[in-house]
């Protein structure tokens, strides 16, 4: 599993990749949660159809640069960000915590 940081997250933060087109239609679909964060390549846009929880969503551009964050309740569908080229997924409230707001860069490491 890889993990993520930005200048303002306190220390690294579990990161899925969803970079097959099946695992990006699942995302978070059929989970009660999740511990990190979900990052979909490519993607630019997300629903919330059939999700247990709400979410926060981060649309990243091809240098992982926020273009956008909001959260999002369930029942809920996306529009496409035109320069999102990644979406970053996480339980709502999370993406605060972690420092991820517009203009920020986020790095991803492999463990």
């Amino acid at each position: 599993m890889a993990t993520f940081t930005t200048p303002g997250t306190p220390e690294p933060v579990p990161l899925e990749m969803a970079e097959s087109a099946r695992a990006r239609r699942r995302g978070l679909l059929g989970r009660d949660g999740i511990e990190g964060a979900l990052l979909m390549s490519p993607a630019s846009a997300v629903h919330t159809l059939g999700m247990r929880f709400a979410i926060d969503v981060a649309y990243l551009d091809r240098t992982l640069r926020v273009v956008a964050v909001r959260t999002m309740n369930p029942g809920r569908v996306g529009l496409p960000r035109p320069r999102a080229r990644h979406v970053l997924e996480a339980r709502a409230g999370a993406m605060a915590r972690w420092g991820v707001r517009r203009g920020v860069r986020i790095t991803v490491r492999d463990r």
